[in-house]
């Protein structure tokens, strides 16, 4: 992987939305002809038989005989306005033992540990929010989600929302994120983006490299964010800088890497980054990338422009 790079420079911004619409409709059945029913009068009941069956057919001391002897007889009585069945309920009515609660609890170096229970949204794809930063994911088969995500304000809001429309909100206060600096970059589909920080000179494969794929005795650490199994995943990662802790001053060597696989190559792909530096407001920037076609699958794209590198000063 760190063999085969190629640098490129990447300007202008982009929006994309995907949005998937079904419309279903249903078919009315054209009215089927009703049996013509001859009634007979009550004062002198007369019993007929049926030519099928030659079996009475005796109604409270009404004689019935069908018009087509050859089909089945239809009998209809009228319901009072007081015997009406009940209206089917709308599906997304909550039913009893199906209520959803979100959790959201602020834990050591800026994280927060989020939980979702939603007994009737088993094994449902959910979407994470969080101060622009989206991923998603899934419950699993007793409608439970966890996951410890870094925080990108100190007063943090999270919201989960669901497929059909159930959404959750949760905040939590983050007191010790001002002592972090964040790096995050975000993207849909199967890009295969990811944050390599180089720590203060480190080269590629050091142990001042960071990244998803490695468990180093580096400084920072890169996290990922979200399950690419789904359809059209939100997909992030987040880079994390102890800053308050640091005694080391140097920069960071900050780079967004993807690999031309046969599900990028030849297309467009899209990518956000938020930067969250020295307590300073979020930063957000777009980008879109031309991915080579597909002979240069096993390549590596070096984005040197997509985020800044970070500027460490000494304690």
């Amino acid at each position: 992987m760190l063999n085969k790079r190629l640098a490129v420079m990447i300007g202008g911004t982009a929006a994309c939305a995907l949005g998937i619409g079904f419309v279903m409709q249903k078919t009315i059945p054209a009215p089927q002809p009703v049996p013509v029913i001859q009634a007979q009068s009550i004062s002198d009941p007369v019993i007929q038989t049926n030519p099928v069956s030659d079996e009475p057919l005796e109604i409270d001391g009404i004689t019935l005989t069908s018009a087509q002897p050859d089909e089945d007889l239809i009998v209809a009585r009228s319901t009072a306005p007081d015997q009406l069945p009940e209206t089917p309920k709308d599906p997304k009515t909550p039913r009893l033992g199906c209520d959803v609660d979100l959790s959201a609890i602020a834990v050591d170096q800026g994280h927060v540990r989020i939980g979702v229970i939603a007994p009737c949204q088993q094994n449902e794809r959910l979407t994470v929010h969080h101060s622009g930063l989206m991923f998603s994911a899934a419950t699993d088969e007793n409608g439970i989600y966890s996951v410890l995500v870094p925080a990108m304000s100190e007063q943090a809001v999270f919201i989960v929302d669901f497929a059909n429309g159930t959404d959750m909100v949760a905040s939590v206060s983050v007191p010790d994120l001002a002592g972090y600096d964040r790096i995050a970059v975000q993207w849909s589909g199967n890009s295969g983006f990811e944050i390599h920080a180089r720590e203060f000179g480190a080269g590629y494969g050091d142990d001042g490299h960071v990244w998803s794929g490695t468990d180093t005795s580096a400084t920072g650490q890169v996290v990922r964010l979200g399950e690419n199994q789904s359809l059209n995943p939100l997909m992030a990662e987040v880079y994390t800088f102890p800053r308050a802790t640091n005694t080391q001053a140097g920069s960071i060597a900050m780079t967004v890497e993807t690999e031309v696989t046969a599900h990028n190559c030849g297309k467009d792909v899209s990518a956000q980054s938020i930067e969250l530096r020295d307590g300073q407001s979020l930063r957000t920037r777009d980008m879109v990338l031309s991915v080579p076609n597909c002979s240069a699958i096993g390549d590596f794209l070096v984005l040197n422009n997509l985020v800044d590198d970070l500027k460490i000063a000494a304690k």
